[in-house]
């Protein structure tokens, strides 16, 4: 059947979202200034909440400590589908001379989180004044603790909040891709992140005399470097994969050889079968190392995110609404990306499709190409626009059409 489309139109909406834009970069920076870590997202929430409240219309519940729900039920029978902001910062101190930069030390919006809570609260403003000509139920989650496996994501599935739910959709704001353009893409599109740890056990002693002792920081050495064979020599060339040593602890003065070397590291596949496959082999070669020279090894080895899978049916309709609101040349068709998302448990837990999207916000003219987790990001404030944009075309692609 041929959609028909309400007297609300994309012209309309465009304009409502241009009109609200400057309260949707005043939330982002009050996020920006006052960020909190993952599951302690307690004033963040608690403003969340506020803003909600203020726009009524809203059925709002805290079904977890820090998460937020709000929905908006439309007068007319319908799907229900749900659209996801994370809402925590990283534990990192900001470096950027803003003024409106972190108040809080240590902690730092700094992967754009505050932006996609702002996007979200734009949304549901925006459609709390039109439940008269909606077709269906509108579902915002604010999420917490993306940052910090096991996610806000899985509590939030196990407190029920995707009972009821056809479809869901998420986005991230990204300094990979110019402002303006849409990331998409079908089928696999983050990794799974997983996280291993490696205690070397030797025997410490005076660094005069190595040869009384079983030096853990040499064998640690030699494990590190031969970790690095299992995506080089283990792995099949056309697959991604990524392992990454990120921490190394060892030692506490200049002339003592250590007891014992700690080593922390991520590791990033797509593969379920590589992905099973690793723990096995960090084990093989870290103990293996080990016991050649004498000393004891324990590795452990702990599964993260899994992969976010976007539907393709639903992927097809996203960038047919990308393409009406913005044209096709605003759709870049990415490969798949290394970092994880908890997003990933809306859709696998629940075999509720979903569709994610990398939203561009990298302006070499404002300086904001940084990479994400980097106490120097900037985010180009124009991607909020674009953010809005793209969460309220879904939304009246699938609430507002026949």
């Amino acid at each position: 059947m041929k959609k028909e489309k309400s007297q609300l139109n994309i012209e309309v909406l465009k304009n409502r979202i241009e009109k609200m834009n400057n309260e949707i970069v005043s939330w982002r920076r009050h996020f920006h200034q006052h960020g909190e870590l993952s599951f302690q997202e307690f004033a963040t929430s608690d403003f969340i909440e506020k803003q909600l409240e203020s726009f009524g219309g809203l059925d709002i519940s805290r079904p977890t400590k820090t998460g937020v729900i709000a929905k908006i039920i439309g007068e007319k029978p319908g799907r229900t589908i749900a659209l996801r902001a994370d809402i925590d910062a990283l534990p990192m101190t900001e470096l950027n001379d803003l003024p409106y930069a972190s108040e809080i030390e240590g902690v730092m919006h700094s992967c754009g989180h505050d932006g996609h809570t702002a996007i979200l609260l734009g949304i549901a403003k925006l459609f709390s004044e039109q439940k008269d000509q909606m077709s269906g139920t509108l579902v915002c989650i604010f999420q917490h603790a993306e940052e910090l496996p096991p996610g806000g994501a899985v509590e939030m599935v196990k407190a029920g909040v995707m009972e009821g739910i056809d479809e869901i959709y998420g986005l991230h704001l990204s300094s990979s891709f110019p402002t303006g353009t849409f990331g998409i893409r079908s089928g696999f599109l983050t990794a799974a992140t997983d996280r291993f740890d490696i205690e070397v056990i030797g025997q410490g002693g005076h660094s005069a005399m190595p040869e009384t002792c079983v030096d853990p920081i040499v064998i640690g050495a030699q494990i590190i470097s031969n970790l690095q064979t299992i995506v080089s020599r283990r792995i099949k060339g056309i697959e991604p994969a990524v392992l990454s040593v990120c921490q190394v602890e060892a030692g506490h003065a200049y002339n003592i050889i250590p007891n014992t070397m700690n080593i922390t590291g991520s590791v990033r596949t797509f593969s379920q079968e590589t992905r099973n496959n690793m723990a096995g082999m960090i084990k093989e070669i870290s103990q293996g190392n080990a016991s050649s020279y004498g000393a004891d090894c324990k590795v452990s080895y702990e599964l993260g995110y899994s992969s976010v899978v976007n539907d393709e049916e639903l992927t097809e309709n996203v960038e047919a609404v990308v393409e009406a609101w913005f044209g096709k040349e605003s759709i870049l068709a990415i490969d798949p990306v290394m970092p994880g998302e908890d997003f990933s448990a809306f859709t696998e837990a629940t075999d509720c499709p979903g569709c994610f999207v990398e939203i561009g916000t990298a302006n070499e003219v404002l300086g904001t190409t940084r990479p994400h987790h980097n106490p120097n990001y900037l985010m180009d404030e124009e991607g909020l626009y674009y953010g809005t944009s793209l969460f309220a075309g879904i939304v009246f692609d699938r609430l507002f059409t026949d």
